[in-house]
């Protein structure tokens, strides 16, 4: 891995995103995007080299990987006006375009990362719309296509044959594991609040025919802390994901958990964040020349989405957090929160050492 002073990025953005606009005040909105950059300004001065990449848009292969095409059918009749497909859901002049960009920024992340020559390179992706919510056949939960999913699935269009996505936002990946329900070549874990909005990510969710095992979902009670999502990934997620050796790593990296987002109730600071990062790049060192793809989803706190996006990212380049951090003694593991995590180990035991 790079050095700290030699330490590069990829970086897709593009003004197109910030014209995804509601006609009123709505929580995913453009100046979530503002807070990312903030973050990426601040590792400029901490010496990080940032390679910026050209979005493009998607194309109609690419988007039909994971998307129906009566679906596309319907939001392209919407091109151009405010509508909406529910009630958290809308669409604006200029949202289909931002979403096509999206989904083809995400893309263009993918290549640059399974081009570069070099070993250890990460990415990540500031797009609007989100996209983990996204079915195959409709949006929903503030998104409209599925960045990550399209994403993976061009890897796999590439040659790929172990894809992993680690979801980290606070809601359930719900259209992420429908792409990929029955799909081995895509392993997909969500640690996510529930029960929550969407209503799906159970742990008996756990794939579909050969799919069977390859979704696994970690599925917490309200009020988790930092504690809480290390030991989720000590004892679950990295496990999984270092038997499954992945040769690319894709995160859906929504920033909700953290204590500070007004849309959910768990207690995460960056520091949750910087240690969930670490994990997911030593398993992408391990199996997939350290290729970690970072693409932005939830998070409505923009001091939240701010600090948790420098600590994520100063994690997988290998710069260590700053040293004002207080790293106040946590709490032993919740009760419950233990119970949920042996419920998980058991079910997943027939799949996963764990």
């Amino acid at each position: 891995m790079a050095s700290p002073g030699g330490s590069s990025l990829f970086v897709v953005d593009d003004p197109l995103f910030d014209e995804h606009r509601a006609r009123g005040y709505h929580p995913e909105r453009p100046e979530r995007l503002l807070a990312a950059r903030h973050a990426l300004e601040a590792l400029r001065g901490r010496g990080v080299s940032i390679e910026t990449l050209a979005a493009r848009d998607a194309t109609a292969d690419e988007i039909a990987r994971v998307h129906h095409g009566a679906y596309v059918e319907h939001l392209e009749r919407h091109e151009g006006l405010f509508a909406a497909l529910d009630d958290d859901t809308y669409l604006g002049p200029r949202s289909l375009a931002a979403a096509y960009r999206a989904a083809g920024g995400a893309v263009a992340l993918v290549d640059a990362l399974l081009d570069a020559p070099a070993s250890g390179k990460v990415g990540v992706a500031l797009v609007r719309p989100p996209g983990h919510h996204a079915r195959p056949e409709r949006g929903m939960g503030f998104c409209l296509l599925n960045n990550v999913a399209i994403a993976a699935a061009h890897a796999r269009a590439r040659g790929l044959g172990r894809v992993a996505i680690v979801d980290w936002d606070v809601h359930h990946g719900n259209g992420t594991q429908d792409a990929f329900y029955a799909d081995p070549t895509v392993l997909f874990v969500s640690i996510h609040q529930y029960p929550f909005y969407p209503g799906t990510g159970g742990t008996s969710e756990l794939g579909d025919g050969e799919g069977r095992g390859f979704t696994v979902n970690v599925p917490l009670s309200p009020t988790g802390t930092n504690r809480t999502y290390a030991s989720a990934f000590d004892r679950v997620v990295l496990p999984v994901l270092e038997q499954y050796r992945p040769e690319l790593v894709l995160v859906s990296a929504g920033f909700d958990a953290h204590a500070r987002d007004p849309l959910a109730g768990m207690t995460l600071s960056a520091e949750g964040f910087r240690a969930m990062a670490k994990g997911v790049k030593a398993i992408a060192d391990e199996s997939a020349f350290g290729r970690v793809g970072v693409v932005l989803e939830g998070g409505y706190d923009l001091e939240g989405i701010e600090s948790s996006l420098l600590a994520t990212i100063e994690a997988l380049v290998g710069l260590p957090g700053p040293e004002s951090v207080e790293h106040a003694p946590e709490a032993p593991l919740a009760a419950r929160h233990e119970t949920e995590l042996a419920h998980i180990e058991r079910t997943l035991a027939p799949f996963w050492k764990t």
